[in-house]
């Protein structure tokens, strides 16, 4: 009996624990992935080494500069938005500054 009530007990503390999980800003641009030798999960971390803060958007896009395909993260720091721009294909910090006032 008490091995059911602790699997029980383990069972809905990981249920709550993925609930509580801050989730992950959707994904555009997954078409393009296959096209992309660098993964979201590096390039999300290398955007965060670049610029410390919280994603709130992401996208795998074709853009001019570097590889021409790129992904392109928000990040919220310090009460600003920043654009972090990372080379899908060379892993490259290709933009990282201020959003403007036309934000994509």
């Amino acid at each position: 009996m008490r091995k059911f009530l602790c699997l029980g007990a383990i069972a809905m503390l990981a249920s709550t624990s993925a609930i509580a999980a801050p989730a992950k800003p959707a994904f555009t641009g997954a078409n393009l992935a296959s096209h992309a030798k660098v993964t979201l999960a590096t390039a999300r971390a290398t955007a965060v080494a670049a610029r410390p803060g919280l994603i709130t958007d992401q996208e795998l896009e074709k853009e001019k500069g570097g590889s021409g395909l790129r992904y392109s993260f928000d990040i919220k720091s310090h009460g600003k938005t920043f654009e972090v721009g990372i080379d899908a294909v060379t892993g490259k910090v290709l933009e990282n500054g201020a959003e403007g006032p036309n934000p994509d």
